[in-house]
């Protein structure tokens, strides 16, 4: 076999489709968020304002963050070692997994190197905790679920996105001996709709199911502490694991599950993706937990209401323009393009003309057809910015002479 043509085939088709996907090259500025610099492929330097990052809050530059980090950078230096299990545990990661046990009211959480992997290692790791476990799976979870579905092989059921009648079809035709676990999203990214917590909870209680809730886009984001859309429904109790990132609004890096303790013990002791894995530098653990208790007090609250004002506000500015949107109420403010191509275009034309920084979502990440910009406003993009950024969408739309729609409600 040629290999190098094999994968010059497998480049080629990614640039015919047009979803050929391109890292642009930003260097953020401390206390500066959202801009930043960018550099482009000659060398030379352009500011931008960042319209697209998961720092949904800017909590990546928050001085409570920085200073708990530099504390730990300080005190312990920069990795931690070693495994959690050989020397890679310190009075950080106690911490930090104390802090979120508190955030989402279980007994323990377990600190993983990546949400991806907490999803991953977890899902596939129930399989051999309860044998014959059927797992009930959204069909718009993220990839990380879905990996760690197919993993360690055992029976699945996808149900239609939140088709709550469709899940209870599936889960009425199997064994009621057998042991289930539902697993869905709380805030699915790509169309920033929820899910449907309330009546799936209903259900679990009803077929004796364990429930699953990746709540990756809503914690710190939602709830009087910013434990997410369970909190802010009241039904963290009925929820048996969450899975969450410190990546995201939290502004640091890594990921988590949180239950009782004896599911905690159970999945340290048996998922390989935590037990053969370098534990996160201390540093790191020390800035996710000071973020995550800075986001449960009224300043955090502050933040989250500044950001729901935010979007509102590019929403209905995008909406008076006829662009076809998704709003769901979430903080994620996509605008369907439909075609890859047109997409880039758009997202390329924004960055170079207009400073704005927002990456095309094409497939696999969403079905062919439906290709975006996805925008998340945050509570630190100011007025000015978005006004910025709606003038330069309607010119270019115009420009591309790209269809505008009603909005989606």
């Amino acid at each position: 076999m040629d290999y190098d043509l094999a994968l010059d085939q497998a480049i080629q088709k990614l640039h015919d489709e047009g979803r050929y996907r391109v890292f642009i090259d930003i260097e953020r500025e401390k206390g500066a968020f959202p801009k930043a610099m960018w550099t482009r492929p000659d060398g030379s330097k352009k500011e931008i304002t960042i319209w697209c990052g998961n720092d949904y809050l800017g909590m990546g530059q928050h001085p409570v963050v920085l200073a708990a980090m530099h504390e730990a950078l300080d005190a312990t230096g920069a990795g931690s070692g070693g495994t959690r299990n050989i020397s890679g545990t310190t009075v950080y990661h106690k911490q930090l997994e104390a802090e979120l046990a508190d955030l989402h009211q279980k007994e323990a959480a377990l600190v993983f190197s990546s949400a991806y992997i907490a999803n991953d290692a977890t899902l596939s790791t129930l399989r051999v905790l309860f044998p014959g476990l059927i797992i009930y799976s959204d069909a718009l979870n993220h990839a990380s679920m879905i990996e760690g579905i197919k993993r360690n092989a055992g029976p699945k059921r996808i149900f239609r996105h939140n088709d709550v009648a469709h899940l209870r079809e599936l889960l009425a035709a199997d064994d009621p001996a057998v042991p289930k676990l539902i697993a869905f999203e709380s805030v699915y990214s790509m169309d920033g709709d929820f899910g449907k917590i309330t009546e799936i909870c209903d259900l679990a209680k009803e077929f004796n199911a364990l429930t699953y809730l990746d709540e990756v886009h809503a914690v710190g984001m939602y709830g009087p502490r910013g434990a997410g859309i369970a909190e802010k429904l009241g039904e963290m109790g009925r929820i048996d694991i969450f899975n969450g990132t410190l990546g995201k609004a939290f502004g640091v890096f890594g990921g988590y599950v949180a239950g009782t303790a004896k599911m905690m013990d159970a999945l340290r002791s048996y998922a390989p993706g935590f037990i053969f894995t370098t534990s996160l530098p201390p540093v790191i653990a020390a800035g996710a937990a000071a973020s995550i208790a800075f986001l449960k007090t009224a300043a955090g609250q502050e933040l989250r209401d500044k950001q729901q004002l935010h979007a509102k506000i590019l929403k209905m500015r995008l909406k008076a323009l006829g662009m076809p949107i998704i709003d769901h109420g979430s903080h994620i403010v996509p605008v369907v393009i439909g075609d890859p191509k047109h997409t880039k275009a758009l997202s390329d034309m924004l960055l170079e003309e207009f400073g704005v920084y927002v990456q095309p979502i094409n497939f696999p990440t969403v079905p062919r057809g439906t290709e975006r910009l996805r925008f998340t406003p945050s509570p630190v993009h100011d007025l000015q910015q978005i006004d910025h950024l709606v003038r330069g969408m309607d010119m270019l739309w115009s420009r591309c002479a790209l269809n505008r729609a009603e909005a989606s409600a």
